[in-house]
């Protein structure tokens, strides 16, 4: 985690990182694995990316059906402080806050 995301952070999961923005949650998937709640040694390379791609598209595909929290996958569509940061091809959404 980058210095200038190390004080937005909000909490983390067994395989994501929420980041506070003001009125806007940024989800990060990682390429950790978890599996009956412990959390595996070893990453797999690029799960984070491909989970986002699978989560876009249904995201995309049923936005038709019913409202979701997805503003954007896209790196310039982010705050300044998440854009520089290397792992920004896994960030995932952005969640309004109500």
């Amino acid at each position: 985690m980058s210095d200038a995301l190390a004080g937005l952070h909000e909490a983390s999961g067994k395989v994501r990182e929420i980041y506070s923005f003001g009125d806007t949650l940024l989800m990060v998937t990682s390429d950790r694995m978890s599996a009956f709640d412990v959390i595996m040694p070893t990453a797999i390379p690029d799960k984070g990316r491909v989970l986002t791609g699978l989560s876009k598209f249904w995201f995309d595909r049923t936005a038709q059906l019913v409202p979701n929290h997805l503003i954007s996958i896209d790196r310039s569509d982010f705050p300044a402080e998440a854009a520089g940061e290397t792992r920004a091809e896994r960030f995932v959404w952005g969640i309004p806050v109500l």
